[in-house]
């Protein structure tokens, strides 16, 4: 129980009093959660991504590992959202919902700084490639399955190019295939912008929860919350079991995939009006709970 308190303490925790801050401020102060996202989407996560692909020891095969690993978790994740979905009998717009906040976890602005604090830069650097395909995926698969039926596949095909920080990842590849060296005028606003990335990120987790009201249907909130929790642990282990990852790319992995439900996944709600108010409550309650199993498992990943 100290070991769990004490990860709490020092790598949960500070996330919590930072998202309280942008809590506060949407709260009482008015402040655009709207806004800061769009902020921190366009100008600065993209340079987080560049940023720490350049001054990473990641190699290429090491980035294809990261990316098939998300892939596959998203999928396993859907798979077992569809099957949770026909057991509760759900209609169209409640299962394109379950599926949203299942498949697709917090690895922006929850996740890369829990694995930062808790396991160093090395395992950033793997988190940010899960991070930019996640991103990648919730603005195309996502689309997909927040439409449920529209004529939406041309808008998920240019799904990516929604996605800032798969400009980051770009320009990044560019630069380390070419040994190019960026000009120090250059890097040191993008390694200002990025270094900026993850308090603002935060902050957006902190305004988001304050928008939350109570879930109209309780029962199936604690399913989806069920499945973010606790079978997305379980089937990230066996993921990296499988494709052999170990050390900082095990840990980015396997945190990245048991994050509580994404943010993004809200705004697809509303857009495509699938049961919002539920997508919200699970990110809301999902994020709260997400201390009693990330504790332990960052115990269980230091120990491994």
């Amino acid at each position: 129980m100290r070991l769990l308190l004490s990860i709490f303490a020092s790598d949960l925790l500070p996330v919590f009093l930072v998202a309280g801050v942008g809590f506060l401020l949407a709260r009482y102060l008015g402040v655009s959660v709207t806004m800061l996202s769009k902020v921190a989407f366009n100008a600065l996560s993209p340079c987080l991504v560049f940023d720490t692909l350049i001054s990473s020891q990641i190699d290429g095969r090491q980035f294809g590992e990261m990316a098939l690993f998300c892939v596959l978790a998203t999928t396993a994740m859907g798979l077992a959202g569809r099957a949770a979905a026909a057991l509760l009998s759900l209609d169209r717009p409640a299962t394109s919902a379950l599926l949203l906040v299942v498949m697709f976890s917090n690895g922006g602005n929850y996740g890369l700084p829990v694995v930062l604090f808790a396991f160093g830069q090395d395992a950033l650097s793997h988190a940010t490639v899960y991070f930019v395909t996640g991103a990648v995926l919730v603005y195309t698969v996502g689309v997909l399955v927040a439409a449920s039926g529209h004529r939406s596949v041309g808008r998920a095909a240019l799904g990516i190019a929604r996605v800032p920080a798969a400009y980051g990842f770009a320009a990044a590849v560019l630069v380390l295939a070419g040994g190019v060296t960026v000009p120090l005028p250059l890097m040191r606003p993008v390694s200002l912008l990025s270094q900026a990335t993850l308090p603002i990120m935060m902050l957006v987790l902190g305004m988001q929860i304050e928008r939350v009201a109570m879930p109209e249907r309780p029962g199936v909130v604690a399913v989806a919350g069920a499945l973010c929790l606790v079978v997305a642990p379980a089937v990230a282990l066996g993921l990296t079991w499988a494709l052999g990852l170990e050390g900082p790319a095990r840990q980015a992995a396997v945190v990245q995939a048991s994050m509580p439900a994404a943010v993004v996944t809200t705004v697809l709600a509303l857009e495509f009006e699938v049961a919002p108010a539920f997508v919200t409550s699970v990110v809301f309650f999902t994020t709260v709970l997400s201390p009693l199993t990330l504790a332990p498992l960052i115990a269980y990943l230091r120990a491994g």
